[in-house]
């Protein structure tokens, strides 16, 4: 007896050691392993370099707490687990889910905080076994920092898409959102980013929402080009000081100083967005008596540049079948006027087809009277982001554009092989200056042809950078619709446009991410509800208890005797 119990507290004394030998080698040498297919739990380098940052107490926190239909479940289960991933790589990252909406009491003043603080919530739909409810759900979270916050939107609107398939978008961006939130409260502001005035560009207000999405991880400011009439090499010199410039709908013809400036500030490395109008035409030119308006091309003067770049805008409009909704009044006027919505072809929904990080994984986005952009050869790298369908085709100007066009019907054989134009193209390389071999606007000693590689993007339509205003002229968010209550995806691409050319970090990169969520066939499920109910809780009862009977049958017959 005494034998058998030394040997039971040596073997009791080696799993002890064993146990405090191993957790002492655990904490030298730091390792996890993802066994799921997708490697959805495998952290980017561009993330752990970022959590390397944090030296203090981040805060996490995430508002999907409550009792949410099974798609949200899946998105809040994948939330918490990409969180403990972070927490396991640095211990200062803390979180907690909570309901905001808890305390019924103070429900509407926190629902009214939240729509304040851009926190909208959701309404969904609960299907189960043909009862329908409604639940609502804040899918947001809130970083904090040494004092900083910032917002981080946990589910993708995608239009006319299932919950189960917003969701499944969601999980792919997660490390992305979690990633850039942390980003932005980490690390101090090192790009500059210049937005050119001087030219009749888009007003501030009107590209509101784009420019405080901007001013979160950037500092951005104001870049008058009327100061090159007078001082150009100046001018050049403060230009070059900027990261990256974004000439929004210039309306007035650039001139040859002012086109030499610009030409510099990108042969020396600088990186530009050009949001370009080649055809002058407003929705709301439209809205008239007769419902019509003349389309005309818009002489910019940028033309010879872009040809020495690689590319040329065309001066057409692109007519669209696959197009977004507008509403339009139709009968009497008066109270009974009623509004009718209609698919208005000159505003082409193009969904991105290419896998890229600049589109992947992003909605569609709405475009209004965009151009047509022809591909030329040279030796700068070109990559076509966005196009027009199939079934479209351009409209050549000047055209008297009308209303009344909603309702004429489709021809798929006036589309023959004329679909597919590009209207948003990535320029990359050393760009050849437009004054190379020609008499220059301006004296300039530091005056190069070729010089560092560079980034442009060239948008054929301005509009993807304007949001729309509410009844009190304050602006929206960008891309929604106000008319349609519709979110297009032209925030997420143009915040991707700005990320791809200022990318130092590669948090761009985590976008090409791919994850699948195995989802339940919702019909399935109805049709064997109790066969399923059966089989994943019945059955392994079933086993449960006869393991149990056999067990305790087997224990009585050995010490029967």
């Amino acid at each position: 007896m005494k034998v058998t119990t030394q040997n039971n507290l040596k073997k009791l004394g080696l799993i002890v050691v064993g146990l405090l030998a191993a957790n002492i080698i655990g904490n030298f040498f730091f390792f996890r392993l993802d066994l799921t297919q997708d490697k959805r739990y495998t952290l980017s380098k561009t993330s752990l370099s970022i959590l390397e940052e944090v030296k203090e107490p981040l805060i996490v926190d995430v508002f999907l707490k409550g009792d949410f239909p099974g798609e949200f479940k899946k998105l809040q289960t994948e939330t918490q687990q990409l969180l403990e991933e972070f927490k396991a790589y640095n211990r200062d990252i803390t979180f907690q889910f909570v309901n905001p909406i808890e305390d019924e009491t103070e429900q509407e003043a926190i629902m009214q905080s939240f729509m304040e603080r851009g926190l909208t919530p959701i309404n969904v739909s609960v299907n189960e076994k043909g009862k329908q409810s409604q639940a609502m759900v804040f899918p947001w979270a809130i970083v904090t920092y040494k004092g900083k916050s910032t917002k981080v939107p946990l589910l993708k609107n995608l239009m006319g898409a299932s919950t189960a398939e917003k969701v499944n978008s969601s999980v792919q961006h997660l490390e992305y959102a979690f990633a850039n939130a942390f980003n932005t409260v980490v690390k101090d502001k090192q790009k500059k980013v210049a937005v050119i005035k001087g030219n009749g560009e888009m007003h501030d207000l009107l590209m509101a929402d784009f420019i405080k999405q901007v001013r979160e991880n950037y500092y951005i400011g104001t870049f008058t080009l009327d100061s090159v009439a007078k001082k150009p090499q100046e001018s050049l010199a403060y230009l070059k000081k900027y990261d990256l410039a974004i000439i929004a709908k210039p309306t007035e013809k650039f001139s040859d100083e002012e086109k030499q400036v610009l030409d510099q500030y990108i042969v020396n490395g600088g990186k530009t967005l050009w949001l370009v109008d080649q055809v002058n035409m407003e929705m709301d030119s439209l809205y008239n008596d007769s419902g019509t308006s003349l389309a005309f091309p818009n002489d910019l003067g940028l033309n010879d540049m872009f040809f020495k770049y690689g590319i040329r805008i065309r001066p057409d409009l692109i007519k669209d079948e696959y197009a977004t909704p507008i509403k339009l009044a139709t009968g009497q006027q008066g109270s009974s006027t009623q509004y009718t919505q209609y698919f208005w072809k000159y505003s082409p929904l193009i969904y991105p087809t290419l896998n890229h990080p600049i589109v992947k994984n992003i909605d569609g986005i709405k475009f209004e009277f965009a151009n047509p952009i022809e591909i030329l050869k040279n030796d700068i790298s070109k990559t076509v982001l966005l196009s027009s369908s199939k079934l479209s085709r351009p409209v050549g100007t000047p055209v008297e554009i009308s209303l009344t066009s909603v309702t004429e019907e489709p021809n798929p054989g006036e589309y023959a092989n004329k679909g597919m134009m590009p209207v948003a193209v990535l320029l990359e390389g050393k760009f050849h200056s437009m004054y190379e071999n020609r008499v220059l606007p301006f004296d300039d000693k530091t005056f190069a042809t070729t010089g560092k590689a560079s980034k442009m993007i060239v948008i054929s339509d301005a509009d993807v950078a304007k949001n729309q205003l509410d009844k009190n002229f304050q602006p929206l968010e960008l891309g929604y619709d106000k008319w349609t209550s519709v979110l297009y995806g032209n925030k997420d691409f143009m915040m991707n446009c700005v990320n791809y050319l200022l990318d130092d970090n590669g948090l761009i990169n985590i976008r090409s991410k791919d994850v699948s969520l195995p989802m339940l066939d919702v019909e399935k499920v109805q049709e064997n509800y109790t066969s399923s109910q059966i089989l994943t809780v019945g059955l392994p009862i079933v086993i449960l208890a006869l393991f149990g009977l056999l067990f305790t049958f087997l224990r009585k017959r050995k010490y029967a005797n």
